[in-house]
């Protein structure tokens, strides 16, 4: 069997923790931000981990990560 590429698409928007959890961006931060509180918009900054059935998938774009 050949090598398993990549998805670089994915690569650069997910990252995988220790423990092999996928860590994600959280959505809804680029425009129409000044009716989002600031509080709101803090939180929107940190990291978020993917659900489980999501991550699964995720996990097979990135096989040497």
């Amino acid at each position: 069997m050949p090598k398993m590429k990549t998805h670089r698409g994915a690569a650069k928007r997910f990252k995988l923790t220790k423990k092999g959890k996928v860590k994600r961006a959280k959505a809804f931060t680029s425009h129409i931000l000044t009716k989002k509180s600031q509080k709101r918009k803090r939180n929107l900054r940190k990291a978020a981990i993917m659900a489980k059935g999501d991550a699964a998938n995720m996990k097979k774009l990135l096989p040497y990560l």
